[in-house]
């Protein structure tokens, strides 16, 4: 109900009851809770393991001990993982930052086949480019006279920087794009070229708006190199798959081996996705 009041100037004042606060409380993940919960999906693994070893089965290594056992190669093919993804990141990088120039480019004979490359690329499926670049890609090419062996991995590589390269294409466009007007009408007052301007005003300012989404493209593509296994590139989840099948194939040691790759994979890109959440807060883009 409201209230009416005289107020001194002979106006009826309206005093309305006031509404419940819509604001939701918020829940919020902590990296410690995140942890906590990794910690008990460790112990569940364990605890199962041990009532799988203490049960009717023939007596076996614990899954703990396999884990640890086998921790060393698992994480060699691991450490090939990261290796994978950067080099992916910096081939792909170098090839989207010229894409991303032919994008801006004034002329339409430059800058509408690149759009129609980054469209092509930026929308393809990862796993078929990868499968497009290992079977249509010789294992040799002859250069100068001398053979040079292409393996598995150099064509990983290459696969994983085609979709990379579409993504910084289209960051460095936005990043150009995203500056007002008036940077390149004060450059121009200055006397400066569109060579000029581009390198040596526009793109100084981008850098600092492509660091997060090129951050958070590294995270993505390394959680990708995964896919890799598919095509017998001797990485973490190849070698997870051959440990698996070295210990017996025990139906007890699937969800220790690939939670130990699960949990190597967060403890490496979780802190890159929060260094990023960091960076956008800090440089306010």
């Amino acid at each position: 109900m409201s209230r009416e009041k005289d107020s001194p100037d002979g106006r009826l004042a309206v005093l309305l009851e006031p509404k419940p606060s819509a604001v939701k409380p918020r829940i919020r993940v902590t990296p410690g809770a995140i942890l906590a919960a990794c910690a008990v999906v460790v112990l569940a693994v364990g605890v199962a393991s041990l009532a799988y070893a203490q049960s009717g089965a023939p007596s076996r290594a614990s899954a703990l001990a396999v884990v640890i056992k086998w921790s060393p190669l698992l994480l060699k093919g691991f450490a090939f993982n990261i290796l994978i993804s950067l080099l992916a990141m910096t081939l792909g990088t170098v090839l989207g930052a010229i894409l991303g120039l032919f994008l801006l480019s004034d002329s339409a004979l430059i800058r509408r086949p690149a759009w129609c490359v980054m469209q092509f690329f930026r929308n393809s499926p990862w796993l078929v480019l990868l499968f497009f670049v290992m079977f249509l890609v010789p294992y040799q090419i002859e250069v100068a006279g001398v053979l040079v062996p292409l393996p598995a991995w150099i064509k990983a590589v290459v696969g994983f920087s085609l979709p990379v390269m579409a993504n910084v294409a289209e960051i460095v466009r936005g990043a150009v794009q995203s500056l007002p007007a008036t940077q390149w009408e004060a450059a121009e007052s200055l006397a400066f070229n569109r060579r000029q301007t581009l390198w040596m005003i526009i793109l100084p300012q981008c850098l600092r708006r492509m660091l997060p989404p090129w951050m958070n493209m590294y995270s993505l593509i390394t959680m990708a190199t995964v896919i890799a296994s598919i095509v017998g590139v001797p990485e973490m989840l190849t070698l997870t798959a051959d440990v698996h099948a070295a210990e017996g194939g025990r139906p007890d040691l699937f969800a220790p081996l690939y939670g130990f790759a699960l949990i190597c994979f967060f403890l490496y890109c979780y802190p890159i996705g929060r260094l990023t959440v960091y960076l956008e807060s800090r440089l306010h883009v």
